[in-house]
């Protein structure tokens, strides 16, 4: 038999199985490009000088703690306000010259990004709520561009603060200065789900971080917020 008759004979086998890798590849590709759901951190994934020492051990079930906050408009905010929504939290101060003024040009770029999306908002938590009170948080608001229906600038009892800073959002270093909830806030963002449990940390002084943040937003979105 010769080499072109053999050919001819397996023709039609040889089609069909180059058909088939085809689809194969395409299945493979499909498969590895599939939008993968973001991590849930939990404290032990986290850097213990953020994470309060009686929660470094947990492993699951970690979320939001309850709260009860004073906006800048004198409102209280509870969790109940951010119920149902994704949100991005920070912790800083009115009065710091250092990242704050980046981490909050960010985090206003990240209002307009949000402003017709009803699904994220945005908190920030003073580290310094003595200093912070409702008029000074006013007038940094409208320094800042913050509007009141997207983003809450929180101050309130300092213990409250210091607890949800370390042992919910995993977000501030101690001071070590002999005050027991004095903090050194960080310039962390972190990313809160529906069922309010962190789903990113990022550099809020970082333009690529901010991208990231946003790119993670959608991508918490297109699960239905969980």
């Amino acid at each position: 038999m010769s080499f072109l008759a053999f050919f001819k004979g397996y023709k039609y086998f040889a089609i069909a199985f180059s058909v088939l890798c085809v689809v194969i590849i395409a299945v493979i590709y499909t498969i590895l490009n599939v939008e993968q759901p973001l991590p849930i951190f939990q404290p032990e994934m986290v850097n213990d000088e953020m994470v309060d020492e009686t929660i470094r051990h947990k492993s699951k079930y970690h979320t939001i703690s309850d709260f009860s906050l004073t906006n800048q408009n004198g409102e209280t905010i509870t969790q109940e306000t951010y119920k149902d929504k994704i949100y991005v939290a920070d912790f800083f101060f009115t009065t710091c010259q250092t990242i704050c003024p980046i981490m909050t040009d960010h985090m206003y770029q990240i209002q307009k990004e949000i402003m017709d999306d009803d699904e994220v908002m945005l908190l920030s938590h003073s580290v310094t709520p003595t200093v912070d009170s409702v008029p000074v948080l006013k007038s940094y608001a409208k320094l800042k561009g913050v509007n009141d229906t997207k983003w809450n600038l929180v101050t309130g009892n300092k213990k409250q603060i210091y607890e949800l800073a370390r042992k919910s959002y995993l977000a501030v270093k101690t001071a070590g200065n002999g005050d027991t909830y004095d903090m050194i806030h960080t310039e962390n963002f972190m990313l809160i789900d529906k069922k309010r449990q962190i789903r990113g940390f990022y550099d809020g002084t970082n333009p690529e971080d901010i991208d990231r943040l946003l790119d993670d937003i959608e991508t918490l979105k297109s699960f239905g917020g969980f």
